[in-house]
């Protein structure tokens, strides 16, 4: 249903066969992968075939499509784009720390989070030394949500509203048999102490609130680099923080305060994720009246 907001003159163009064709893969490789488990027995877990199909796959398609299926690589954002950009660099370092800096303030204000285990020397070890794998890691995924299926979506020229929920949605949906199946439930109800199917739609959600700042930041900048930092900075700031126990959230209160997945914490990652936007439609009403 979304596509048909993109679905120009009856006829489907290039651009929109692959757009198609990546989401389709994207959101049946999981699922492939899982079947691929089913039928080798001995594996399990994260350690899984089946999860590195999920993991690769969507990668691959972006390749085979721009090498075969006439995609090209301009529109990729390998560029670094300094010049006028450092000051989004900077923000792409910051977001996550401010936002998980206020959630814990007010965790600590209303008695909802518990720092009794918080070391902030094994904190900083477990920040630190996750910091370069995740750079590389996010890099590679990065140039497949922002890098391919954002770039891609751009040229269709649709609403900003679509461009959020397709981008975020596909994002999140992939995630759909991790969180149903590879993920260790221990890690699950570190973050959220629900069932999965609850778990999954909260995550879901939460990406797609993600999706607008991290594809505003790569529209600001064109480039693939200031979202893998924000990506990075991520995944080893708050599920560190989380999933290793260096805080406790007390019950029924994760809903709202959680670092991964909180309603207020979703909200504040929207609301800088307009903010984002709007100076990058600042930046093209400039760009646009330099040209004229």
């Amino acid at each position: 249903m979304l596509l048909l907001s993109i679905y120009k003159g009856g006829k489907m163009n290039k651009t929109i066969r692959n757009i198609s064709i990546f989401i389709f893969i994207s959101l049946s490789c999981g699922w492939f992968g899982l079947l691929i488990d089913k039928l080798i027995v001995t594996q399990s877990g994260e350690e899984s075939l089946g999860m590195g199909i999920w993991l690769i796959l969507p990668l691959v398609t972006t390749l085979l499509l721009r090498i075969f299926a006439g995609d090209g690589w301009k529109d990729i954002g390998f560029k670094l784009n300094l010049k006028g950009n450092l000051k989004w660099y900077f923000v792409s370092i910051i977001i996550y720390p401010l936002v998980t800096v206020i959630i814990l303030l007010i965790g600590k204000i209303f008695g909802w989070i518990n720092f009794t285990n918080f070391n902030i020397n094994t904190y900083l070890a477990g920040f630190f030394g996750t910091l370069i794998f995740n750079f590389i890691k996010n890099f590679f995924e990065e140039s497949v949500w922002r890098g391919y299926l954002t770039a891609k979506l751009l040229k269709t020229k649709i609403k900003d509203i679509w461009l959020y929920l397709i981008v975020g949605g596909v994002w999140g949906l992939w995630h759909l048999p991790y969180y149903l199946h590879f993920l260790p439930q221990s890690d699950m109800y570190a973050v959220l102490p629900v069932g999965r199917f609850t778990f999954a739609i909260v995550a879901v959600l939460s990406m797609v609130c993600w999706s607008i700042m991290f594809v505003e930041l790569y529209r600001l900048t064109e480039s693939i680099w200031p979202v893998t930092i924000l990506h990075m900075v991520e995944d080893s700031l708050i599920n560190h923080l989380v999933i290793d126990g260096h805080i406790t959230i007390a019950s029924g209160r994760e809903i709202w305060v959680s670092p991964i997945c909180g309603i207020i914490t979703s909200l504040l990652y929207v609301s800088i994720g307009l903010i984002l936007r709007y100076y990058r439609i600042k930046k093209d009403c400039e760009k646009s009246q330099t040209i004229a």
